[in-house]
């Protein structure tokens, strides 16, 4: 299946791009963020494990166990803080 995949704040800094069209066998987003770390260099880098990453699926806030499906967006940036 093909997702779409965006990148913000320092994510997308470290990674490059704003967003990319990714083929994917995962089936939650559990399993794209371990395909995309496993690519290696910034996409490794800014979506280790032990990293704060916040997700969401098609703009809903989301956990990793949330389901992938054919045509998602999915969104990986980090906390946000305000003040």
């Amino acid at each position: 299946m093909k997702v779409t995949v965006k990148y913000f704040a320092s994510i997308r800094e470290a990674i490059g791009m704003s967003n990319e069209s990714v083929a994917t066998t995962a089936p939650t987003l559990e399993g794209l963020r371990n395909e995309l770390i496993a690519l290696g260099g910034a996409h490794g880098e800014s979506l280790a494990r032990g990293r704060a990453v916040r997700m969401a699926l098609n703009q809903v806030m989301s956990d990793e166990s949330a389901a992938l499906f054919d045509g998602a967006e999915v969104a990986f940036f980090p906390p946000v803080t305000g003040g």
